[in-house]
């Protein structure tokens, strides 16, 4: 993981908009009309509506989509008691992952109370807002009261992530964990040192998944919860042990589970070596774990590990929990999340886990073929199946035990408006990244002397992403990094005006001389050609001294893609080159191309484009849908122009790529309305399904549209990928965020990776 320095952090969170998260309006506003609709006198309907029949506000309101994130910042995350203003950005950020992996809307509600009851009664009067509540970094034992009571209170789902997140995921990983050591949860001794209120949740569940009291050993900081502590509170009387043992140490002998939900390093070699067969340590406490990874790894061939970290095997993170617990609990109106949709959570997971798992999830993690196994107990949080797995459990589970107020008929349907609720982008970006990091290349900057590229670059660095090489002026490039304390440990530099690099430039001079005698440039020309940092870096990659090259950052697009046309050229199977941006949507991501080449492509060169597009989208583990605009629809138009070249270019790719989902002309409208489509035009080979890529017939309508979507419509875009060429060359916008530098960096390494 990289390392985010303190004033990182803080720019992301104050940068542009204040904090995380904004309230954005769902229906139209912008004549009085619409505002007499919104408020009054049009809001007086629904609220008589509701006034008559309460359950309504589901129907009218956003009620059924709305959680609370409720804290008294007694307990946050591993900072402790720092009161609820200061928590606030964590309770921020628990609302992105709820939006962000389930679809779910929240507000972060935070209480300067301490007292329970005056707590429970503020959650208890706010309540009516809300389709759900889930307790937030609230301290023990007083969490347990307050979940309790407000349980018992309200008719809509109470969750503490804190106690119930880490024991459905870790029930989860124990079962599959315990079917590889060949053992069974009623037989097995567990240790738990941790009496906090995860670990007491942890326990409980394991219970109802068929535990034994009397093979559980619960340790504090204080020691074996026994009959001889004088000073337990109710909650830790409750797990006491009747065995004779007082330490850690002596309890893990022949234990057979270790769940560790307290501190880094209490538990040594010694204790790992002395479980009994097959181990399963399960070390939770974030960021350093009870026992280091490797360590205990070496101390134990045939255990089998977990801990809460990204960077190991095994994960055990919440966030595969709490986003589809309350989608499902919210998509039945549930009146509470009990027992039983909990361990619907655990099955649906452990299931999932079996499967096989999808291209993109193992391309991200660069495990090859992701089978179950040791190193595989649980699903990957970018699996974009949980949603559709975990929710409709949990959904059924409410149902079966009658607590759900809005039963599911429809799983199918069901579950295909859960897949429609996330696109895929939501997970696109993490998988370019980490697809990155599993196999780094050397990435020329040609742009190094610009902070912007170094900030970048220290990211890229941090996620091991990339090996970069930086070409630039030394003293400026290690100024800029001693100026701004940018973490970048041992860069390489390249400095054209040193003498060390003489030779070099000399070489590349021969090399890219031989290339462009014939097309009218002396050797003096190749000369002076190797002291600029384009030709330059686009030699290292044809030379193979480096994989993938960019630029483009301070000079114009054709400026910057001349020289990699010189010193690389084109992939002869492709003939052309071509751009395309992905603008990241609410519908999922969007693919254009051309966008940055091709002025007025004829039909062949449209064809050229659309397979390479259709190429490039595969490497993302995406099947492209595509379709090509123009400002008529399948033949509503037939006169001179660039309109036939878009009609003979579809025409052309139904006979040589006629399993391409490919079909076209059409105008916008009818691209984006599949309802609109699909009755007016039922015959199109995309049928129903959401096109994710357009091929425009000129440069003009693919720039303007995608400069469009970015600026009014605030939407991601990444790009633009150059495609055609031999080697990974790619250009960065003029003037690129640090963010579209490291995504670009993720995109030129992955094609290195294709590229071989």
């Amino acid at each position: 993981m990289a390392k985010i320095s303190r004033q990182e952090a803080l720019d992301y969170h104050s940068m542009g908009r204040r904090g995380k998260i904004e309230v954005i309006a769902t229906k139209p506003s912008s004549t009085q009309h619409d505002l007499s609709l919104a408020y009054t006198p049009g809001v007086a309907q629904p609220c008589l509506d509701i006034h008559e029949r309460p359950e309504d506000a589901y129907l009218y309101t956003a009620k059924g989509n709305l959680v609370a994130v409720v804290s008294n910042g007694t307990a946050v995350l591993g900072l402790g008691d720092i009161g609820p203003v200061a928590g606030k950005p964590v309770m921020e950020g628990k609302g992105i992952l709820f939006k962000r992996f389930a679809d779910i809307d929240v507000f972060d509600i935070e209480v300067d109370e301490k007292d329970p009851d005056r707590l429970i009664e503020v959650v208890r009067a706010i309540a009516p807002t809300f389709g759900g509540i889930n307790l937030e970094d609230i301290k023990a034992p007083e969490c347990f009261y307050i979940e309790e009571k407000l349980k018992g209170m309200l008719d809509i789902p109470v969750f503490h992530d804190d106690q119930h997140g880490t024991a459905i995921i870790s029930g989860a990983a124990l079962l599959n964990a315990l079917e590889l050591a060949g053992k069974k949860i009623g037989e097995v001794r567990i240790v738990v040192n941790g009496a906090g209120a995860a670990a007491v949740s942890c326990i409980k569940l394991y219970l109802s998944l068929g535990a034994l009291p009397g093979n559980i050993v619960m340790v504090d900081s204080k020691g074996v919860l026994n009959r001889n502590r004088k000073d337990l509170n109710p909650v830790k009387m409750q797990f006491v042990t009747d065995r004779e043992v007082s330490t850690l140490a002596e309890a893990m002998v022949n234990a057979d589970v270790f769940l560790g939900l307290s501190v880094a390093n209490v538990v040594s070699p010694e204790m790992v070596r002395s479980m009994a067969a097959n181990p399963i340590v399960f070390a939770l406490a974030n960021p350093d774990p009870e026992i280091a990874y490797e360590t205990a790894m070496e101390s134990r061939p045939d255990i089998i590990m977990a801990t809460g970290r990204s960077d190991y095997p095994n994960q055990v993170n919440n966030v595969l929990g709490f986003p589809f617990i309350f989608r499902g609990a919210l998509d039945v109106r549930a009146s509470t999340i009990n027992e039983e949709m909990k361990i619907a959570a655990v099955y649906a997971l452990q299931s999932l886990t079996r499967e096989d798992v999808p291209y993109m999830v193992s391309q991200a993690y660069n495990m090859g073929n992701i089978s179950f196994g040791r190193e595989y107990l649980i699903p990957k949080p970018l699996d974009p199946r949980l949603i559709t797995r975990v929710a409709p459990a949990v959904a059924q589970a409410a149902m079966e035990t009658g607590v759900a107020r809005e039963p599911i008929t429809d799983w199918d349907a069901y579950r295909a408006g859960l897949r429609q609720r996330l696109g895929i982008d939501n997970t696109l970006v993490m998988y370019l990244r980490n697809k990155s990091a599993a196999q780094p290349k050397r990435v020329v900057y040609a742009e190094a002397n610009n902070f912007r590229i170094l900030k970048a670059v220290e990211t890229v660095m941090g996620d091991n992403m990339a090996h970069p090489v930086l070409v630039g002026n030394r003293e400026i490039i290690e100024g800029l990094i001693r100026e701004h304390s940018l973490h970048i440990p041992s860069p390489e530099i390249i400095d054209l005006h040193a003498p060390e690099t003489a030779s070099l430039r000399e070489d590349f001079a021969h090399k890219l001389y031989e290339k462009r005698k014939r097309k009218g440039m002396t050797f003096e020309d190749a000369t002076e050609m190797m002291m600029n940092r384009d030709y330059f870096g686009a030699m290292m990659v044809e030379t193979g001294m480096a994989d993938a090259f960019l630029s483009g950052f301070s000079r114009n697009y054709p400026n910057t893609i001349r020289p990699a046309l010189h010193c690389i050229g084109v992939d002869e199977h492709c003939k052309r080159i071509a751009g395309m941006y992905v603008i990241m949507t609410k519908r999922g991501p969007l693919f254009l191309a051309d966008t940055t080449v091709n002025v007025q492509p004829d039909a062949r060169a449209l064809v050229d484009i659309a397979k390479m597009t259709a190429k490039e989208i595969r490497h993302f583990g995406i099947e492209p849908v595509m379709a090509f605009a123009s400002f008529g629809t399948l033949g509503s138009y037939r006169g001179p122009g660039e309109h036939a070249h878009v009609w003979e270019a579809v025409q052309i790719l139904h006979r040589e790529m006629p399993e391409l989902v490919v079909d076209g002309e059409m105008q916008a409208n009818i691209i984006f309305d599949e309802n609109l489509r699909n009755e007016k035009y039922p015959f199109t080979r995309i049928g129903n399904r959401q096109v994710n890529a357009i091929i425009f017939p000129d440069l003009n309508s693919g720039n303007i549209l995608y400069k469009t979507l970015q600026s009014l419509s605030g939407y991601e875009a990444i790009g633009p990928i150059l495609m055609g060429m031999k080697k990974p060359v790619h250009i960065l916008q003029m003037d690129s965020s640090v963010r579209e530098i490291v995504n670009m960096t993720a995109i030129a390494v992955i094609d290195a990776q294709e590229k071989g």
